[in-house]
């Protein structure tokens, strides 16, 4: 059974840094295209930012460029997310995701395939 398993996420006060890891299990995900989305309470899941394969491709959301770094290693079989200068208004449950899209349209949580079970960070200000 594929899965993909967050990990990282916690409290933090505002100004802070996390780094959330997402590691697959199951199957090897080094041709797919790596995701993370959030979803804060009563909003709907959005795209936070997202890596092709090869790395050569990524995108993030404004809100989020310049604070937060999306990266991965193949051989390792696990991507990162780097969040720094931390906001109350990152608060949410961050899902990590993986599906075949390799354009813009990594930043539909529609073309994604597989998605992992959610870790929570919390900015208190």
């Amino acid at each position: 059974q594929v899965q993909l398993v967050e990990s990282g996420g916690g409290l933090v006060q505002a100004g802070g840094s996390l780094r959330l890891s997402c590691a697959p299990s199951g199957r090897t995900f080094s041709s797919y295209t790596m995701g993370w989305f959030r979803q804060a309470p009563g909003k709907e899941r959005e795209f936070v930012a997202a890596i092709n394969w090869s790395g050569g491709s990524i995108y993030a959301t404004n809100s989020v460029k310049g604070r937060f770094t999306i990266s991965r290693d193949n051989a390792k079989n696990t991507v990162y997310l780097q969040m720094n200068s931390l906001k109350p208004e990152d608060t949410a449950v961050y899902y990590c995701a993986a599906g075949p899209r390799n354009d813009a349209t990594m930043m539909v949580a529609n073309y994604y395939s597989y998605w992992g079970q959610g870790t929570q960070v919390t900015v208190s200000s």
